[in-house]
């Protein structure tokens, strides 16, 4: 594995959560800020060198070592600087940069951007953010929606409770129509602990379980749970922001009809004429007079994406108390997750952190040798394990061997989930082998994992 020279450009929220990350599994980095403040308090925390100055100025790069720079991380919150930095970072001879693009004027752009200032990666945490939550609502029963092998693997979370037939039983002891399913227990959280379930594992209420499977074989699952939700066809929207933008595109597209409620006039008129499908209304989404008169409670389903996270957490729970079967609130803030969730908010969405995971697959990548395999990534279980995609290599080891005799060779919580092959799903089992080509979905907990070679314990 390869340690990395990486420069963040911007301190900010989702600088410093990428510091944070990547500080911890060993890379090297220098973090460029304006804002001294902001510099002495990340000096202060992590493990890393910072430097004063214009990110976007070739001197202040240069300052920051961009000559033995592996990859270079715009993550300002302007766009421009972010592209300047990037296309200044690339004629300094930096290999690779990433740059923050949030505007939704640049939404048509983004390959003539990347081509024309030499660009790696373009990220957009709102439009991310708005298509984790697209995939949310289009699988209500599930807490967290991650989608693999383009749309035909899913991973979802949820909470077992009382009532459910699951509580109490060990997984090898459901019923054959359980385990006829294309779908597989792949972590389970219990009292901030982990699990990679076995066969002899007993689930318990309370516990969070991550599933992974097809689409419709989580969906027959939840049938069978008595979790059957509607499908979703009305939108009740608090805030107007860039998110609710790229959501109502998505959200348009599928026929979900949207009330959008926006305390800034501009904003709310320039949506407004922007998307005519949905109702947008100017007011103040904390306002409950306003959320009953325009019949919050009769929505199928209740977003909170305003700038607060405080404010959406309230107005969340408000809308839970009034009986709307789904909602999801916006974060920005890691410890804001466990407590919404407790108070009954269980989907949380956060922009900075699912651009984390965009950026950090990318670097994962780079660290080995063999050239990029991962093909997604992502954090479940409160941080604690990682779901990933790889494609597999003529080169990789261990192909066609049985998984009853690969497991000898596995790290400890390491779980080959999924493998998708010739486009066709296969929950594996032990006479299962790997194959040229085939897409793996692997979950790891306690490992930092680059290439589909690094889950052997004997790599």
């Amino acid at each position: 594995m390869i340690d990395l020279n990486i420069i963040i450009a911007g301190g900010g929220k989702v600088g410093g959560t990428l510091a944070e990350q990547l500080s911890a599994e060993g890379h090297n980095i220098i973090i460029i800020d304006q804002n001294q403040g902001i510099l002495d308090k990340l000096n202060d925390q992590l493990d890393v060198m910072c430097v004063r100055g214009n990110c976007a100025a070739r001197g202040t790069l240069i300052e920051a070592g961009a000559g033995d720079a592996d990859i270079v991380i715009a993550a300002t919150d302007a766009d421009e600087v972010n592209l300047l930095c990037c296309h200044a970072a690339h004629r300094l001879g930096v290999p690779h940069t990433v740059a923050r693009v949030r505007d939704t004027s640049y939404a048509g752009d983004l390959d003539a951007l990347k081509e024309d200032l030499g660009i790696t990666l373009l990220v957009n945490p709102e439009l991310a953010a708005a298509t984790e939550i697209s995939r949310i609502l289009r699988f209500p029963s599930a807490s967290n929606v991650e989608s693999f092998a383009r749309g035909r693997v899913e991973m979802v979370s949820f909470q077992i409770q009382a009532s459910d037939f699951l509580v109490d039983k060990a997984l090898s002891d459901l019923s054959s129509r359980i385990q006829s399913l294309p779908i597989l227990f792949c972590a389970v959280e219990r009292d901030n602990k982990v699990t990679i379930p076995n066969g002899a594992f007993v689930l318990r209420q309370g516990d969070r379980v991550h599933m992974a499977g097809t689409p419709a074989g989580l969906l027959q699952f939840f049938r069978l749970l008595g979790r059957n939700f509607h499908k979703i066809k009305n939108v009740f929207i608090v805030g107007g922001g860039r998110i609710v933008y790229y959501l109502l595109v998505q959200l348009e597209r599928i026929g979900m009809y949207c009330k959008v409620v926006e305390k800034d006039a501009d904003q709310a008129r320039l949506l407004a004429e922007t998307f005519l499908k949905s109702l947008i209304i100017h007011g103040d989404g904390t306002d409950t007079e306003l959320l009953t008169e325009e019949r919050m409670s009769a929505a199928d389903a209740f977003i909170a994406l305003t700038d607060r996270d405080e404010d959406n957490l309230i107005i969340s729970l408000y809308a839970h108390q009034a009986g709307v079967p789904k909602i999801i609130a916006k974060s920005s803030h890691k410890n804001f997750t466990p407590i919404a969730q407790s108070a009954g908010v269980e989907s949380v969405v956060s922009p900075k952190i699912t651009t984390a995971y965009q950026i950090l697959r990318l670097i994962r990548g780079l660290q080995n040798s063999k050239g990029e395999t991962m093909t997604a990534l992502y954090r479940i279980a409160g941080g604690q394990a990682e779901a990933m995609e790889f494609r597999v290599r003529a080169d990789n080891r261990h192909l066609g061997v049985p998984l009853r005799d690969l497991s000898r060779h596995l790290r400890p919580g390491v779980l080959i989930a999924v493998i998708v092959r010739d486009g066709n799903v296969i929950i594996p089992d032990g006479s299962t082998c790997l194959e040229v080509d085939d897409d793996v979905i692997v979950v790891a907990q306690n490992s930092v994992i680059t290439d589909l070679d690094d889950i052997y314990a004997d790599a």
